[in-house]
C-alpha cells in the first residue's frame, strides 16, 4: 500500500525516520535520567569532594604546626607560609588560631566584621569535645559556606571556609557543560542513526519494491543478497519465494489449460457423438424408409408385373448400394481420425495419378458438357500414399463436376511451392457462402442438402479429405474465386530417399475444424 501525501509524508512514515527516531527518543530518555540523577547527586559529590579537599588541608596544616620529629609544638609562622606550605586543593580559606596567646594566622586579610564573626564561631562551638575524639574536626554547614572546624595536634583552633556559592558555581557550570555535551550528543547521534538507517534500509526498500512486483505476478526482479546478515537471508527467501511461486503459478497454469481442454475435448467428444448419431440416422432413414416402401410395393402390388417387379429390385438394390457405401466410407473416416490406418508413404509421379483420376472422371464432364483445363507438367514427383492421395483428388475432382454449371470450366493445376506442391480444383459455378467456408470440411456438412442428396452425396467425402491431409501433416482448403470456388490440398515434393521420410500416424481429431 503506497503511502500518501508529498515526501515529507513519507519520509514521516519511512523505516529510516522510525528507526532515527527511536533511537534518538531512547538517548533523550537516557540523558534525561542521567541528567535528573546527576542534579540530585552531584552536589552530594561535590560535598564530598569539598569534605575530601577539606580534610587534606586539614593534615597538611596540622604537619604544619609539628616539629622534625612530628611532635606538636607551637609555631610562630607567617601568614605567606599558609600558601606556600599547605596543601590546600579546594583553595579554602584558612583561619589557625592560637586563643591562648590571641594570635591568629589567616590566609587571608580580615576585617573587622568578619574577626568578629569568626570570633563567635570560637565561643559557640565546643571544642573541648574535640580534645579525646578521633578525628578532631567537624563539618559545619554555615549560611554561605561549607565549613571544617577543629584542633590540630599541638591544641590550635584550625577553621577551614569553603562559600557555598563556589560549590554552587561548580554544581551549574557542570550542569550546564552535562547540557551541552547532551544536545551535540543527540546531534551526531541523529546524523550518524540517518545515514547508518540509510544504509540498513536501502535493501529494505528494495524489498519492498520486489514484494510489490511479485503481489502483480512479475517475477523478473530479485531481491539483494550482497550481505551476509539476516537482511541478506530475508533477500535470498524472497528470491526462492519469487522462483517457487513462478513456478507453482506456472504448473497450475499449465494444469488448468490442460484441464480446460480436457473439459473442452470431452464435450466436443460428446458433442461429435451425438452429432454422428443424428447424422447417422438421418443419413440411413431415407435409403431405410425407401428399401421398406419399395419391398413393401414388391409384395403386395407388382408380383406380376416383371418390369415394375424389377425396378423395384433396382431401386432396394441402389439404395442399399449407397447405405452400404455411406457405411464404409464412415469406417474409413473413422480409421484415418484415430490412426489405426497405417500410411504407406512413397514416392509416386503425380502428373500420372492426376491424368488417371481425370480419364476415369471424363463421362461424367462429357455429360455437363464441362470444358476440362488442366495445369501441371509430367514427371512431378511427390512423397506420399498414393493410394489415399487419390482419394482426395477423386473427391475433389467429383465434388467439382456435381457442383459446375451446365457448360462450365474445371480447372486442375498442380505448382511446385518450395519444398511442397499444391494441387489446385477450381470449378466455375455458385461460390460459397462464409459459413459454408468455414464448415464445409465437417462430416455431414451440406450447404445445399437437396441438390446433394440429388447426386447422392454423403457429406463425408470432404472430412475424409481433411483427415488424410492431417494424417500427412499438409495443407489443405477451400476458397472462392471470382466465379466458382477453388478446393487444394499440398503434397511433400521434397528430394530424398524414401528412407529418409518418416511419417506418423497421429490420431485426428473428429471436430472436422481446420487446424
Amino acid at each position: 500500500m503506497r503511502l500518501a501525501g508529498g515526501p515529507s509524508n513519507r519520509f514521516r512514515h519511512s523505516l529510516r525516520f522510525k528507526l532515527a527516531g527511536l533511537v534518538v527518543s531512547i538517548t533523550v530518555v537516557a540523558i534525561l535520567a542521567a541528567w535528573f540523577l546527576s542534579n540530585n547527586l552531584i552536589k552530594n559529590f561535590y560535598i564530598l569532594d569539598a569534605r575530601s579537599n577539606l580534610i587534606t588541608t586539614y593534615e597538611s596544616c596540622n604537619a604544619l604546626f609539628k616539629d622534625s620529629m612530628g611532635f606538636p609544638r607551637p609555631f610562630l609562622i607567617s601568614s605567606g607560609e599558609l600558601y606556600e606550605r599547605v596543601d590546600n586543593p579546594s583553595n579554602a580559606t584558612i583561619f589557625i588560631i592560637d586563643y591562648r596567646n590571641n594570635q591568629l594566622y589567616s590566609s587571608v586579610v580580615i576585617n573587622d566584621a568578619e574577626a568578629e564573626s569568626l570570633q563567635k564561631v570560637i565561643d559557640d562551638f565546643d571544642f573541648s569535645s574535640l580534645r579525646n575524639a578521633d578525628p578532631k574536626y567537624k563539618f559545619l554547614n554555615w549560611d554561605g559556606s561549607f565549613d571544617l572546624v577543629g584542633l590540630l595536634d599541638n591544641g590550635y583552633v584550625i577553621i577551614l571556609e569553603r562559600p557555598l556559592e563556589q560549590l554552587n558555581n561548580s554544581i551549574l557550570f557542570s550542569s550546564r557543560l552535562f547540557l551541552i555535551v547532551a544536545i551535540v550528543i543527540i546531534s551526531l547521534e541523529t546524523g550518524v542513526i540517518l545515514i547508518f538507517s540509510n544504509t540498513v534500509t536501502k535493501p529494505i526498500i528494495r524489498m519492498s519494491h520486489v514484494a510489490r512486483k511479485m503481489s502483480r505476478m512479475d517475477f523478473e526482479a530479485k531481491a539483494p543478497e550482497t550481505s551476509n546478515d539476516e537482511i541478506g537471508e530475508l533477500g535470498h527467501s524472497m528470491n526462492e519465494l519469487s522462483t517457487k511461486l513462478e513456478q507453482s503459478i506456472s504448473e497450475l497454469k499449465s494444469a488448468n489449460a490442460s484441464l480446460a481442454q480436457d473439459i473442452e475435448e470431452k464435450e466436443k467428444i460428446e458433442e461429435m457423438r451425438s452429432e454422428f448419431l443424428s447424422h447417422v440416422s438421418h443419413e440411413l432413414k431415407t435409403p431405410l424408409a425407401l428399401i421398406q416402401g419399395y419391398a413393401e410395393g414388391l409384395k403386395d402390388a407388382v408380383q406380376d408385373d416383371p418390369e415394375s417387379r424389377e425396378f423395384y429390385c433396382d431401386v432396394i438394390v441402389d439404395e442399399a448400394s449407397k447405405m452400404n457405401t455411406l457405411i464404409m466410407r464412415l469406417l474409413n473416416l473413422n480409421e484415418l481420425e484415430f490412426g489405426t490406418e497405417k500410411l504407406n508413404i512413397a514416392r509416386y509421379d503425380l502428373s500420372k495419378q492426376l491424368k488417371n483420376v481425370i480419364a476415369n472422371n471424363r463421362i461424367l464432364m462429357d455429360q455437363k458438357q464441362v470444358k476440362l483445363e488442366t495445369e501441371f507438367s509430367d514427371n512431378l514427383f511427390v512423397w506420399a500414399d498414393a493410394f489415399m492421395m487419390e482419394e482426395v483428388f477423386t473427391n475433389y475432382l467429383s465434388n467439382a463436376i456435381h457442383y459446375v454449371e451446365e457448360g462450365g470450366v474445371i480447372r486442375v493445376t498442380a505448382e511446385k511451392r518450395e519444398n511442397n506442391v499444391r494441387v489446385s480444383v477450381y470449378n466455375k459455378g455458385p461460390r460459397l457462402s462464409d459459413e459454408a467456408l468455414e464448415k464445409v470440411f465437417i462430416k455431414f456438412y451440406k450447404e445445399d442438402a437437396a441438390r446433394t442428396r440429388e447426386y447422392g452425396g454423403s457429406g463425408i467425402g470432404l472430412s475424409i479429405v481433411e483427415a488424410i491431409q492431417k494424417s500427412h501433416g499438409q495443407d489443405y482448403g477451400v476458397y472462392n474465386a471470382e466465379d466458382g470456388v477453388v478446393f487444394y490440398y499440398e503434397l511433400d515434393g521434397s528430394a530424398g530417399s524414401s528412407d529418409e521420410k518418416v511419417y506418423k500416424n497421429t490420431p485426428i481429431t473428429v471436430d472436422g475444424d481446420k487446424e
